[in-house]
């Protein structure tokens, strides 16, 4: 018998077995190395493609096709969980995970790199939603459950932290592939550990694996993500009409399909339950607000005021600290109050703190920022961890695998609509300063480009009219993060108004399952 398995006393009550925390330690490593994995890449882009010398469409693929796979495969991958067993999935994925970080590693070309991240997408697709189903299956005890995911979340924050410290110690220290090298040992301690205190679970009544529904649910996905990416970098284009178009044909083809099936892919009757539905749709819409917040605002970091990376990392980690000491009090607050109190308090944090963002300029102080990033933590802390107990308590253990996968892609599709969205924001305010006059016309296409563009340019141009170009171009960007910061603070204060009526009557669960 495992040892996280519950066992049952003579009076039928539940005696519970201390492995269960020692199982959920081997959860959050693995949610801990697809954070930090999740962070890395940027770091390493400059030494990567000094090497193997990418083209510009290229080296966007390498950066975006591990996301886009993910994206596409999280449903099918956490219903797939259901089926065969989460704990099968896991520790199959979490070796293939392993075995493809040597392949991203010691690519060889631009090609094998693209490939190599897409075979890595999909082995990160089984990690999450398996972990937090197996978390669903093994705590019986709603409020130890509770505990369980906020120890979850604020691993995932602080993985997303140390990420790039960690990154940029291994740069500077070995070749940029390391920064894959270092998921070997993490994976082999799982995977060993895991096989003997993780307990398996599965739906025993789920049914075959659609496979139709899984290629619609690919294809849906990964053509709506790519369209709003695309659309915020290059317009309105025929190629993106056609990815909308397939992307969002294929995704109404997929829910028609699982109403049709006996044993569906995703049941589409949870969204029918208010409290999964308003859980889903304010983690999408947090994430849309938050993503080109953090996207940028390490760009304004570095590039405006000046911080070297590594520094500018520190910087970025009073959210995740934030995040991590209210993710595990969360819970205990959401009884001790109100489910919708403490969600939309979090949500409406988030928000006036993204506010306080629209008062930054070239020579604010660490303070102010360093204030702001903290209450996004508290706030994000608080919401996320209660939204993803009220996703877990909604639904029967059974379907407790596509219920992750659910809440994940709400998490993916918010990020790719933010970055993008939001980042449309920057990127038009930004592209309308105007350059100094005297700079030649090359080097002002080049620095309209991008602000790292710009700073490239300026090296070019003799240092006066290149510290003018430079201080114009940083202006338009701050400008733009401004606009994009108070967008997305009016999303995240709307996110929760709707769900303080959405939210209304949810309560976590009290009594233990049996």
């Amino acid at each position: 018998m495992s040892g996280t398995q519950a066992l049952t006393g003579p009076s039928g009550t539940e005696v519970k077995s201390p492995g269960r925390w020692l199982a959920l330690s081997v959860l959050v490593l693995a949610v801990l190395l697809v954070a930090v994995d999740a962070t890395v890449l940027g770091l390493a882009t400059p030494a990567l493609s000094e090497d193997l010398e990418p083209s510009g469409s290229q080296l966007l693929w390498i950066g975006d096709i591990y996301s886009f796979v993910i994206a596409g495969l999280l449903v099918s991958m956490g219903s797939l969980g259901d089926r065969i067993g989460r704990k099968k999935l896991l520790l199959t994925g979490a070796t293939a995970f392993g075995a493809v970080s040597v392949l991203n590693a010691y690519a060889t070309s631009p090609e094998m790199m693209i490939v190599a991240r897409a075979l890595l997408g999909v082995a990160g697709a089984t990690l999450m939603p398996s972990t937090l189903a197996l978390i669903r299956n093994i705590f019986h005890d709603p409020k130890e459950r509770s505990l369980a995911i906020g120890i979850w979340g604020a691993t995932a924050s602080a993985g997303a932290a140390v990420g790039p410290v960690i990154g940029g110690f291994l740069l500077q220290h070995f070749y940029w592939g390391s920064v894959f090298l270092i998921n070997l040992p993490v994976m082999a301690v799982l995977v060993l550990v895991g096989i003997k205190l993780l307990p398996e679970s599965k739906n025993a009544v789920a049914g075959p694996w659609d496979l139709i529904s899984v290629a619609l649910s690919l294809v849906g996905v990964i053509g709506v993500v790519y369209a709003v990416k695309e659309a915020a970098t290059h317009g309105l284009t025929g190629e993106v009409w056609a990815a909308a178009v397939i992307g969002a044909g294929s995704l109404y083809a997929f829910v028609r399909r699982q109403f049709t099936l006996a044993s569906p892919l995703l049941d589409m009757r949870l969204f029918r339950h208010r409290g999964f539905s308003g859980a889903v749709l304010a983690d999408l819409l947090t994430v849309f607000g938050l993503s080109g917040l953090v996207f940028f605002l390490s760009q304004f970091l570095q590039l405006v005021q000046g911080r070297e990376p590594f520094e500018a990392g520190l910087a970025e980690l009073p959210a995740a600290l934030g995040a991590v000491v209210t993710g595990l009090i969360a819970g205990r607050y959401a009884r001790r109050y109100s489910v919708r109190g403490i969600v939309t308090g979090g949500l409406a944090a988030i928000g006036l703190a993204l506010g306080a963002i629209t008062l930054v300029h070239k020579e604010t102080g660490y303070p102010l920022l360093g204030a702001a990033l903290l209450v996004v933590g508290l706030g994000a802390g608080f919401s996320f961890t209660v939204t993803a107990d009220v996703i877990l308590s909604s639904v029967p253990k059974e379907q407790a695998g596509s219920a992750s996968a659910v809440s994940e892609t709400a998490y993916e599709l918010g990020a790719a609509l933010g970055i993008a969205l939001l980042g449309s924001i920057v990127t038009g305010v930004y592209k309308g300063f105007t350059a100094p006059a005297g700079v030649p016309a090359e080097a002002a296409r080049a620095a309209h480009e991008s602000l790292g563009g710009a700073v490239e340019a300026a090296h070019g141009l003799d240092p006066a009219t290149g510290t003018a170009m430079v201080e114009a171009a940083q202006a338009a960007f701050t400008d733009g993060l401004r606009l994009a910061a108070g967008v997305g603070a009016l999303v995240l204060l709307g996110t929760a108004v709707a769900a303080w009526f959405l939210l209304r009557g949810q309560k976590l669960q009290d009594g233990i399952e049996h």
